[in-house]
């Protein structure tokens, strides 16, 4: 262990309930030599591992990192990395091949996954293949021939033939799957619809959509199947629609977390129980595993910096009813429960083969962890390499990414802004001078560039406007000046992923070159508000569209880069189409009286429009 940094000290200064801000600027991490068969990672840059594989026997594990773009391939018995390879631009997942000799990586931004043959020792890249549509989830079928993507912005699932390294065809699953598993049995895939706010069942042989159990959920996370294939474990996050108050908060009626399961062989209600604790809720549960034995349950809950360790034996799952805090006996019984503080942001989760050790990607700190269940502790930390101190916009993600930054650590930034981005619902919050009038949850993609802020605009300072966030939504104290900056600088580092409806070069289709010019037209004159580089003019526009109650007048014009990548349209979220929104809510005839647009006209433009 490098005398910069201890896992121990780590753990008490986090049981302090100091900030993770304060956590961050103060360790710094040792760079391991860039060990790349392409010589193309550099030490200074951080990992981020977001998942992660462990071999048959043990020997090695794999992580893909998604700051870095690369997979990391460790020798689990010294913590050596032998080898790095770069997999595309932000990624979020892998699997591994039932014989162990070839690893498959989903590259989200850059829409790609890559075929990486395991070699003794090394990695070998032996393939690409481009599918477009953000791909995240990805699972292998028990003979290796065929391997299932989420696509999110598809809202499908890609069929992948291995060896052909070429795509079968796209199941329709819903909005916004993100993480998927295939049950041992091979016979149903599980998809988390984070759009839909459920589950679908897909039949793998029949390749399509059995049902689809929606409840209202968000930001579905690891999926685990049950070793008789009857059920899929994952957790996820529910809002109450309720507005954000201090009441409202310490109740579990804004923002609560539960580990749900969904039956496989036909449609039932989900069940669920809750994970939080009076006072000191758990934040953005993602990772989830289930021991070999399926005796125990860990989550990762990413925004408190913990593992939640839970007995499955007696877990009260309910259908409906409960509470949303968590059970009182199982909260007092140390023998079903525990919390076990690891620092970071504990993402994916795997279990050693004897259901003792639980291995841990942990994102802040470029590391696996290998935690020791029976003791409660981290036994040791395989470092992947990084920035020797982290810079001012890590030290912004590490307070976008913390929950203890809310009240009762209840949520972060990420749970509404996912990954900086937005969320299916829409929210209830005092950005609109009152509460009553629901918001869609606008994306922070290009927020530094795109003043003025909130929906109606009247916040010209994003300075203030992350103040307001912290303060009034998230209900903590006032940020520091150095807090903010560092938020600002991580804010400035968001990007969107590439855009698939444009051609492979990136360049507009015949159709969207046509639509440009009815965009750009008089009679339908969309750049007059939608103007410049991020498509839209800073001012306030009254189009036609307010609500009633709405303190404030007229609306700030949104940016419409990435538009497509929507599940709520409008402010209020009043449509879940963009085609919608074109022919009916903000037809471009009704906003500027110039006439109506053709047919043809109108299929050119949401060309356009989803180009952008």
């Amino acid at each position: 262990m490098p005398k910069s940094f201890s896992v121990s000290r780590f753990v008490r200064l986090t049981l302090t309930g100091m900030s993770l801000i304060a956590l961050v600027a103060g360790i710094s991490f040792k760079s391991h030599p860039a060990r790349s068969q392409e010589n193309n990672a550099k030490p200074a840059v951080d990992r981020s591992p977001v998942d992660l594989i462990l071999a048959p026997d043990a020997s090695w594990l794999a992580t893909v990192n998604q700051t870095s773009g690369t997979v990391s391939l460790v020798d689990v018995a010294s913590g050596k990395v032998l080898c790095e390879t770069s997999c595309g631009s932000r990624p979020s997942a892998l699997a591994l091949s039932p014989d162990g000799k070839l690893l498959l990586v989903t590259a989200t931004y850059s829409g790609d996954v890559t075929f990486l043959a395991v070699r003794p020792g090394s990695l070998e890249k032996v393939g690409t293949l481009h599918l477009g549509f953000e791909p995240r989830g990805v699972a292998i079928s028990g003979d290796g021939k065929l391997a299932y993507v989420a696509l999110t912005t598809a809202h499908a699932v890609a069929i992948i033939d291995v060896e052909k390294k070429s795509l079968v065809e796209k199941i329709d699953v819903g909005h916004w799957p993100r993480y998927l598993a295939l049950s041992p049995d091979g016979k149903r895939l599980a998809v988390g619809n984070n759009g839909d706010g459920g589950v679908a069942v897909i039949d793998v042989a029949q390749r399509k959509k059995l049902y689809a159990e929606e409840f209202a959920g968000l930001n579905f996370g690891q999926m685990h199947m049950s070793a008789d294939s009857k059920f899929v474990y994952f957790p996820w996050v529910v809002y109450r629609h309720n507005p954000i108050t201090s009441g409202n908060i310490k109740l579990g009626w804004v923002v609560a977390s539960r580990i749900a399961r969904v039956k496989l062989d036909g449609q039932v209600r989900r069940e669920a129980f809750s994970l939080d604790p009076p006072g000191l809720a758990v934040s953005d549960p993602h990772g989830l595993a289930l021991s070999p034995d399926e005796q125990w349950i860990v989550c990762s809950a990413s925004g408190t910096h913990e593992l939640l360790v839970y007995r499955t034996a007696g877990l009260p799952f309910q259908d409906y009813g409960g509470t949303d805090h968590i059970d009182p006996g199982l909260l007092k019984d140390k023998g079903r429960f525990r919390r076990i503080p690891v620092g970071g942001r504990p993402m994916a989760l795997r279990f050693s083969k004897d259901g003792k050790k639980v291995f841990v990607a942990n994102y802040l700190l470029n590391a696996v962890q290998i935690v020791d269940l029976a003791a409660g502790k981290v036994e040791r930390t395989l470092e992947l390499g990084g920035a020797a101190e982290p810079s001012l916009a890590r030290r912004g993600e590490a307070i976008f990414y913390d929950g203890k930054r809310s009240l009762d650590q209840w949520y972060s930034c990420h749970s509404c802004h996912y990954e900086g981005h937005s969320n299916a619902v829409t929210m209830d919050t005092k950005n609109d001078g009152r509460f009553g009038n629901f918001k869609t949850v606008l994306s922070l993609r290009n927020i530094n560039n795109t003043s003025p802020y909130f929906w109606h605009g009247w916040e010209k300072d994003l300075d203030s406007a992350l103040k307001r966030s912290m303060t009034d939504t998230m209900l903590s104290k006032e940020p520091s000046a150095e807090d903010v900056q560092a938020m600002r600088a991580f804010l400035g580092t968001l990007r969107h992923p590439s855009n698939p409806y444009r051609t492979p070069d990136g360049k507009l289709t015949e159709a969207a070159q046509r639509g440009e010019k009815v965009f750009r037209g008089q009679k339908a004159a969309c750049s007059r508000c939608h103007s410049g580089e991020f498509f839209t003019d800073g001012r306030i526009h009254d189009v036609g569209t307010n609500d009633r109650g709405d303190v404030y007048k007229g609306y700030n014009p949104p940016s419409l880069l990435g538009v497509y990548d929507r599940i709520l349209y409008m402010h209020d979220g009043r449509t879940r189409s963009l085609e919608d929104v074109l022919r009916k809510h903000h037809n471009p005839t009704r906003v500027t009286g110039n006439g109506e647009l053709t047919e043809d006209e109108i299929r050119d433009l949401l060309e356009y429009v989803r180009s952008l």
